[in-house]
């Protein structure tokens, strides 16, 4: 049985897209049988590099304007439509899973046409506009968050995770993450994380807070972003900050382990950040379809496990972080509410469900 994949785009529908695929291979699924479909963007890399095979389809997204090139989009959605619909009949596809994204609309068409199952899976607490569309195609619809608006029938299973993440130990990690990022031992650590892109704004931030310490030792392990380490690479911390600077880090379950507490965006990061139980300062992102990013986390904050700073309040950080990073019982309160509401074993739930379709 094959199945087929339908993530693209950035880094939040991409990676979801890639640990089902991971479970599926980890539940017997030979490698082959699970392929990708996308656009040109990350997907066109991720998915080859870890040897899944690929559909390559033209994408276009909505513009949020009155814009000429809106006129173009029905055209592309119905080549795309009949391009996947022959990769479904030539492999033999049994089941589609949509993640969201421009992609999802076309491949849940194409599966509805070809009389195969699809189900899709919304990675925000949010529902973007494809997901609500091909809901209405799905056998079964996954939702990351307990309550996900737009999507009254979801079933609660978490947004998948990659396969570092299945069993996260912060203990057991916990000296080869120092080790691997050169941390002095007894320091509390903040973790910054813009995205697989990064995030200009958060590394502004935190740069002030590196270049003048916060009155004590601390470090700060920093995934800038690969357009954003040069320029940051030649600014000088306190002596009292030890700041170590990666453009892109493969490691993200040594980051989370050597980090006592984080500064991310509220996209895809939430999720790692509740299956590995971090505390978080989240700087939800106004871009995007709906407020996805703010209703994010503004989840995470009423269950107890992050707090939410507006970019424009990003001034206060250095005493935001001050008055967190030194509390070792909010901390582990913060750990202990992110554990209440982890979902590790969502990509597991998702291809199980996929490998029960007849």
């Amino acid at each position: 049985m094959t199945y087929l994949i339908a993530a693209a785009g950035t880094g939040g529908h991409v990676f979801p897209g890639l640990s089902v695929a991971e479970a599926l291979v980890d539940l017997g699924m030979p490698r082959s049988e699970v392929r990708f479909v996308g656009g040109s963007r990350l997907e066109s890399e991720v998915y080859p590099a870890e040897g899944f095979p690929f559909l390559q389809v033209e994408l276009r997204g909505l513009q949020r304007s009155l814009a000429a090139k809106n006129l173009g989009i029905p055209r592309i959605v119905i080549r795309a439509r009949d391009r996947i619909r022959g990769e479904i009949d030539a492999a033999g596809i049994r089941c589609v899973l949509g993640l969201g994204g421009y992609v999802t609309i076309p491949a849940g068409w194409a599966a509805r046409k070809a009389g195969v199952p699809f189900f899709n899976a919304e990675q925000n607490a949010e529902a973007g506009l494809a997901n609500k569309v091909a809901a209405r195609w799905a056998r079964r619809t996954f939702t990351s968050f307990p309550e996900t608006r737009g999507l009254p029938g979801g079933e609660w299973v978490g947004n998948p995770v990659r396969s570092p993440f299945w069993a996260f130990d912060r203990d057991a990690l916990g000296r080869a993450a120092r080790h691997h990022f050169d941390l002095p031992d007894g320091v509390p650590v903040l973790g910054v994380f813009g995205g697989s892109l990064g995030a200009g704004v958060l590394n502004q931030a935190v740069e002030a807070i590196a270049e003048n310490g916060l009155g004590g030792e601390m470090a700060i392990v920093h995934v800038t972003g690969t357009a954003h380490i040069e320029a940051l690479e030649s600014k000088k911390p306190h002596h009292s900050v030890t700041w170590t600077r990666r453009g892109f880090e493969e490691r993200m379950d040594l980051f989370y382990a050597a980090a006592d507490l984080v500064l991310a965006r509220a996209g895809g990061a939430v999720a790692e950040l509740t299956a590995t139980a971090t505390p978080s300062i989240l700087v939800p992102g106004s871009f995007g379809s709906a407020r996805h990013q703010a209703e994010n986390a503004s989840y995470l904050a009423r269950s107890g496990a992050g707090v939410i700073m507006q970019e424009s309040d990003l001034p206060g950080l250095p005493e935001l972080v001050g008055s967190l990073l030194h509390d070792e019982s909010r901390l582990s309160e913060m750990q202990r509410s992110a554990a209440a509401i982890s979902r590790p074993d969502a990509a597991h739930s998702i291809a199980k469900a996929m490998m029960s379709v007849t």
